[in-house]
């Protein structure tokens, strides 16, 4: 029974159609597709000639056909204000429209050409418009109540269908806008190249919102401005100006750490102009951590364009962009001082080359010598060096600073020079330049610097071409090696490294000169070389590598050497520096 009366057949059959009608329109959540069953659906219930669903949108207070059936195709998107026409009247009122000769009421406006009926029922969801249900017909007093009660009844069906798939359609959007913002960051994290990175930015910005005109600004913090760095659209003829902290929008939302979003810009006073047809503006500062470095800045034609959506969105992106932004800014200034450390590494390579000796001092005769040295670093400890002090004499210094790079390259340096003057002393001072002495001077210097971590390890000789005899001292070097007529072997000569201790002292051996004696200087980088093994290289092999090449040349000795090294390190990379002297006398 309805109203205390019987139900008639028909109006169980409108019941029935009714209630499967709001089940089917209930049941849709993707939002195209229940937009697109409506019409079929109210067609059970109503005869049309044309139809159209309006949605309200509140931000701009304006209606805008969401679906139609019936409408011009050629007919630009329509939009329809509050209180105008009868399907805004319907909507501000809240209540239904019946009009049966549209041409008496001066409220209609003609969208579709040839209607003469029309029947309007706004969607309410919680008492509030959120749209409208606009049915029309060719002919004069098509609708009636009970079409209007009929329609009023399924569109409450409708309103919470839209609402329903509104919400589904956002959770939806929101889970990909996160993706996608996911993927974002996980791009632009990548990109350490800062004006391929904004570029980039720019370009996936799009997928979570579109944009007519868009800028990435920096802050310049020495002058207090913000400085365009990226801009989309603004225009080849634009100059963007720099804007100082706290002026503008942009400025102020850099300022105070804050968004600000500006549905019409000729409404507030902070807006600076600089494209004409601007007439909203979102600004989203890049924070890092509680420091702004700089601003997204959006702007359109159209007023009231982002959202408080966008806002959320963009917050998120704009704090990726800051830390991809920095992580750029920061691999650009290492990649500065890179190139910088390595223009002077070059320049200091080049330098602890032209310390080395090419060759024998100017008319030395009665010797022949050759030395190799390969830092394991760009820079090394090892030196040595060829000094005449006097007529007829050559001293060979062969030395090992402890650790390997700049600093020990450094410390070689200061302890080259403090060999070079003391041996050159001897002009001067013949009685207290002898090997042992110099070590001895030199380790008290050395030891004064209070340098504990570094010391020196140095092999001293002093070869009296005149008197055919060599005197050797030596600081920690390896043992060096004599080949003579006898046989090849080490120089058993132990030393304490030079400045390690305050008051060390030295012994010497001296040897007599024959034509054809060698003698090899090397380093415990020669010594200590490792295989893949882990193996050394051990004075055992050395001293075969010199019984093998003891008649050659000492550049031929040399590369020998080298090359033995090299063949049993099998790749591995080299542990120490290395540095080889030979001396022949003739």
């Amino acid at each position: 029974m309805i109203n205390g009366s019987p139900v008639t057949p028909r109006e169980h059959e409108i019941l029935t159609i009714l209630f499967d009608l709001g089940r089917q329109v209930t049941s849709v959540l993707e939002l195209d597709e229940l937009l697109a069953q409506i019409p079929r659906l109210i067609r059970r219930l109503i005869p049309f000639d044309a139809f159209a669903v309006y949605l309200l949108d509140d931000r701009r207070s304006e209606l805008r056909v969401a679906y139609s059936v019936g409408y011009p195709e050629d007919q630009p998107p329509v939009r329809v204000r509050l209180n105008h026409g009868l399907v805004g009247a319907a909507v501000a009122s809240q209540a239904p429209l019946l009009v049966n000769d549209v041409t008496s009421d001066p409220r209609y406006v003609e969208m579709v050409p040839g209607m003469a009926s029309e029947l309007v029922v706004p969607l309410l969801h919680k008492a509030r418009p959120i749209g409208a249900l606009n049915v029309l017909s060719h002919e004069r007093d098509q609708f009636s109540a009970g079409d209007m009660a009929l329609l009023r009844q399924f569109a409450a069906h409708v309103a919470v269908a839209l609402v329903n798939a509104r919400l589904y359609e956002r959770s939806r959007t929101d889970a990909d806008a996160f993706e996608t913002l996911a993927d974002i960051g996980r791009e632009v994290a990548a990109i350490l190249d800062l004006d391929e990175l904004f570029a980039r930015i720019a370009q996936l910005m799009r997928r979570v919102i579109d944009y007519r005109t868009f800028g990435i600004l920096l802050l310049n913090e020495e002058r207090g401005e913000l400085e365009m760095q990226f801009a989309v659209q603004y225009g080849e003829k634009v100059q963007v100006p720099r804007v100082r902290l706290g002026e503008g929008l942009v400025g102020y939302a850099a300022l105070h750490r804050e968004p600000v979003l500006v549905p019409d810009v000729s409404q507030d006073p902070r807006y600076i102009p600089v494209v004409p047809d601007v007439r909203s503006e979102l600004v989203i500062p890049m924070l890092l951590k509680d420091r702004c470095i700089g601003v997204f800045d959006l702007e359109s034609p159209e007023l009231d364009a982002f959202t408080k959506r966008d806002v959320e969105i963009l917050t998120l992106l704009a704090s990726q962009a800051a830390v991809a932004i920095e992580n750029a800014r920061l691999y650009e200034a290492v990649r500065a001082n890179e190139v910088r450390l390595e223009k002077e590494v070059r320049f200091a390579q080049r330098v602890q080359a032209a310390l080395l000796p090419v060759g024998l001092p100017k008319r030395m005769k009665g010797v022949d010598v050759a030395a190799n040295f390969a830092p394991a670093r760009e820079l090394g400890g090892d030196f040595h060096d060829f000094l005449a002090p006097e007529a007829n004499t050559l001293v060979v210094a062969v030395g090992d600073v402890s650790g390997k790079g700049v600093p020990a390259a450094l410390y070689s340096v200061f302890a080259a020079e403090l060999v070079r003057g003391r041996t050159f002393r001897r002009r001067y001072l013949p009685d207290r330049s002898g090997p042992a002495s110099v070590l001895s001077s030199v380790n008290t210097i050395l030891h004064q610097r209070q340098l504990e971590e570094y010391y020196c390890t140095l092999c001293y000789a002093i070869f009296d071409l005149k008197r055919r005899s060599v005197t050797i001292a030596n600081s920690g070097l390896p043992y060096p090696i004599r080949a003579t007529a006898d046989g090849v072997s080490q120089i058993e000569l132990p030393g304490v490294p030079l400045g390690s201790f305050q008051g060390s002292t030295y012994d010497e051996l001296t040897f007599t000169l024959h034509a054809g004696d060698l003698f090899v200087f090397c380093s415990d980088g020669v010594f200590e070389a490792m295989n893949p093994n882990g193996q050394e290289f051990t004075a055992a092999r050395l001293l075969e590598v010199v019984e093998r090449s003891r008649d050659l040349a000492p550049r031929e000795v040399i590369a020998n050497i080298f090359a033995s090294v090299e063949t049993f390190r099998a790749g591995a990379p080299p542990n120490d520096d290395m540095t080889a002297v030979a001396v022949r006398i003739t």
